[in-house]
């Protein structure tokens, strides 16, 4: 009996071990998506999936080689990200400048909240045909769409941000004689930035999501369009590697931010806690 206590024990303390592991921590996060790979390669090849509703994987991976081999992958990529960076400059950066306004000034809440907030209640995708009749169909239309949807996340988090801190903070600031561009720089800013920051990954998420739609719609280029052109194909496999791209592309823009986070919020207490 001593003996099984003993092995149960020794497991448990290698399995915390093994968890505590940093490598096997960067894998960890990994091993659903490969697990849910491999079942879908092994459906495909026993017949269980039919290539016409879900290709393999290892015919997505043959059908991006020759994509990537002709150079029209990395065009359509190349133009999406584009849009995408484009949008959310434009759209992060009037979001960041009216909540730090309306966070800071009672004023300017007054006069633009309470518009911001009924406009920030109508699907911005809703809009689409009458983005259309504004801009058309180029590349107006889906800037104006990406920078509409990136817009209300971070306008929100910023004025929720500026807001949230600490009001005694602020009154030590001025007891010890900041001026305004100190105080927002040494004390408010660093208090929002943590809110801030959430509001930029979760608006990366509506970036792409606003992208695919809005690239759908009459484009002429653009991985939303790669995937409409194949589907009038019937190419099944462009799909989903279209598909799979937004997917790592949006894997990779939140894994960007949370590499701001870990580099800008390293001096919290509570963020290095967690």
């Amino acid at each position: 009996m001593s003996i099984t206590l003993d092995k149960s024990s020794n497991t448990k303390i290698s399995f915390e071990k093994l968890l505590e592991n940093k490598q096997f921590q960067k894998l960890t996060p990994w091993l659903l998506p490969i697990s849910v790979i491999l079942l879908w390669e092994l459906a495909s090849r026993i017949g269980i999936l039919s290539n016409r509703i879900l290709p393999a994987p290892s015919s997505v991976i043959f059908t991006a080689i020759k994509l990537a081999s002709t150079g029209e992958l990395f065009v359509n990529l190349g133009i999406s990200a584009g849009r995408a960076i484009t949008g959310f400059i434009v759209g992060g950066g009037l979001g960041f400048s009216f909540g730090l306004l309306n966070g800071f000034s009672p004023v300017a809440e007054k006069l633009f909240d309470s518009s911001l907030q009924m406009l920030r209640t109508i699907p911005h995708l809703a809009l689409i045909p009458l983005v259309i009749l504004w801009f058309g169909i180029g590349d107006q239309a889906r800037l104006f769409l990406v920078s509409l949807g990136v817009f209300f996340p971070i306008y929100l988090n910023t004025f929720h941000g500026i807001r949230s801190v600490d009001p005694g903070l602020i009154e030590m600031g001025r007891v010890y004689g900041l001026k305004t561009p100190q105080l927002l720089w040494d004390i408010i800013f660093p208090g929002a930035l943590s809110s801030i920051l959430v509001g930029v990954r979760y608006s990366l998420g509506i970036m792409w999501l606003s992208l695919i739609v809005a690239e759908t719609i009459a484009a002429d280029s653009g991985l939303g369009y790669m995937a409409m052109n194949a589907r009038e194909f019937m190419q099944t496999d462009v799909v989903v590697l279209s598909i799979f791209i937004y997917s790592l592309l949006g894997k990779f823009a939140d894994t960007a931010a949370k590499t701001l986070e870990e580099k800008f919020l390293e001096w919290n207490p509570n963020y290095r806690r967690a």
